[in-house]
Order: structure tokens, then sequence, then C-alpha cells
């Protein structure tokens, strides 16, 4: 006689479903790419960064976590955010650079997975009390945004991508090799907001979503930009010896 299987809750898969959706974001906009329909590859991407922003939101909330959906969420993210942009890149920008372009490429990808495997290994590691919460590299949504910086440049008319594309290239590899970095980036989970403050913060969060709305790219060029001067700010920091 047949074992009766044990059943799984739905909030269990809940977590690895939202997952799923964000890899099947990252996976259609590679089929944009090589449409050469790049605004909505870039909207996918971010549609792949909300999803995978929520998957462990979810996950924590309903105590559904576990390490397959946390390998699920690793290969999902370097195909979002490792594969997705640099192809973008690639063919938006580095394909005439006569094979110099996908060097980049690679190392942009090679240092994703790298990122994402040491994420792995690291995952359960406690940090001291006395150490703010923090990203060791750059995370790759974060990386996925920077890469994805001078295509958002270009449709704010600052053709850098398409008139320095070797730049671009090497703009590009140094985000990859600052995902294999150690410098000390800032975590979301560091972020503590004053009370008295708070209403400032949903006032700002009204103006995001009204730009997302009416603006998106020029949204997404700011936040780009800003987040930007957020890592060199931290380079800084790791160059002047400061802990974070």
């Amino acid at each position: 006689m047949a074992r009766r299987q044990d059943s799984v809750p739905l909030r269990q898969l809940l977590p690895n479903l939202v997952t799923i959706i964000g890899l099947c974001a990252g996976l259609t906009s590679i089929r944009h790419i090589l449409l050469a329909q790049y605004d909505m590859a870039v909207i996918l991407i971010a549609i792949a960064a909300v999803m995978d922003a929520l998957d462990g939101l979810i996950a924590r909330r309903l105590d559904a976590a576990s390490t397959f959906g946390a390998e699920i969420d690793s290969l999902s993210d370097f195909l979002c955010f490792g594969v997705a942009p640099a192809l973008l890149v690639y063919q938006f920008a580095l394909a005439d650079v006569h094979g110099v372009g996908w060097v980049f490429v690679l190392v942009y990808a090679v240092c994703a997975c790298l990122r994402l495997a040491r994420f792995n290994i690291n995952r359960d590691v406690v940090l001291p009390e006395t150490t703010r919460p923090h990203f060791v590299g750059v995370p790759a949504p974060g990386a996925a945004v920077l890469a994805l910086l001078p295509v958002l440049l270009f449709k704010q008319g600052f053709t850098i991508a398409r008139d320095a594309p070797v730049l671009c290239g090497v703009y590009i590899g140094l985000i990859g090799l600052m995902m294999v970095s150690h410098i000390a980036t800032p975590s979301s989970k560091a972020i503590k907001i004053p009370h008295d403050k708070a209403v400032w913060v949903l006032i700002g969060v009204a103006v995001i979503v009204g730009l997302a709305v009416t603006r998106f790219w020029l949204l997404t060029a700011l936040l780009g930009v800003v987040y930007l001067l957020v890592i060199c700010w931290s380079v800084w920091r790791h160059l002047r010896g400061m802990r974070p």
C-alpha cells in the first residue's frame, strides 16, 4: 500500500510562488532584450526586483522560510539581476565594441554568480550586536540598478552609453567587482525612522508612486543616481577605514 504523502500548507509555498513570478519576469525580460524592446525589458527587471523584495518579507511574516526557498531565490537573482541586466546593456551599448564589450559583460555576470554563492555560504552568519546590519559588497538587485543606469540616463537624454561604449563597459565591469568586494554597503534593515519623521516618509512614498505612474524613467534614473552616490560614499568610508 502506497504511503500517503504529507500535505504542505499553501502559505508555506507562497514565498516560492512570488520568487517564481520574479523568475518568470526576468526570463521574459531576456525575450524582450532579444527583440530589442529595451523599455519592456527594464520594466520586467524592475518587477523582478519588487518580487525579490516581497518573497523574503512574506517568508518572514508567515514563518515560511526554508533552505529550498533560499536556493530558488539565489538562482532567480542570478538570472534576473546577473544575466538579464548584463545582456540588456550588451545589446543596448556594447555589441559593436568588437568583442571587448562581451568581456565586461562576462565579468559582471560571473561576479554576480560568485556573490550569490558567497551569500549562500554566509547566510546564517550572525553579526555582532554592536555591528549595524549591512551588506558585504553591492547586493545583486542593487547592482542591477547600477548596471542599468547608463540605459536609464539615455532615456533622459544622456547618451554616454552610445557615445562612449568602452567607458560604459568599464563601468559595468566595476559594478561587477563591487559585488564581490568586501566593502560594507547600506542595508534597509539598518534604517531607523524617528516617530516625528514618519509622516514625511509616507509623503515620500506617495511622491514615488506618483512618479512611477507618470514619470517612470525619470524616477528610475533618479533612484539609480542616488544609489550610485550611496555606494560611492560606502567606498569612501571603506578607504578611510571606517567601520559600518
